[in-house]
């Protein structure tokens, strides 16, 4: 009985992720509560956290604490009608199962190549200072 309770809680986190995606392309929805649901939907379905998962406990905090925390602050921010037509979409997509989007992974991908590209490139100028 808990599993499917847990299941069901797990589909409806994924229904809001959905919905929050769709939002952010709604043009009823404020600029800045666009920019926020992007970083959610971004950071939810990346492959990469903040804390690796193989960290023991604290690995899933943040996929336990942060993704919620951060739908709940997007769901405040978007308007209740935008919300519940974005919400039905994502419910009428989800059982359909027409939800792929290779160029959002591919641009999210994109990010976090760069984003690393660009760390290892300040932190190599960095040792290569301190050999000096």
């Amino acid at each position: 009985m808990a599993i499917e309770g847990w299941k069901a809680k797990a589909r409806n986190l994924k229904l809001e992720v959905d919905a929050l995606y769709l939002a952010s392309k709604d043009r009823r929805v404020p600029w800045y509560a666009r920019v926020v649901a992007v970083a959610v939907v971004a950071y939810a379905f990346s492959p990469i956290d903040l804390i690796p998962d193989p960290i023991p406990v604290l690995g899933y905090l943040d996929d336990l604490i942060l993704i919620p925390l951060g739908i709940a602050l997007v769901i405040k921010l978007i308007p209740v009608e935008v919300l519940q037509d974005c919400r039905e979409k994502a419910a009428l997509a989800m059982k359909t199962g027409k939800r792929k989007n290779w160029v959002a992974g591919g641009i999210i991908i994109l990010i976090w190549v760069c984003l690393f590209a660009f760390t290892f490139y300040y932190l190599s100028g960095m040792v290569a200072k301190l050999k000096r």
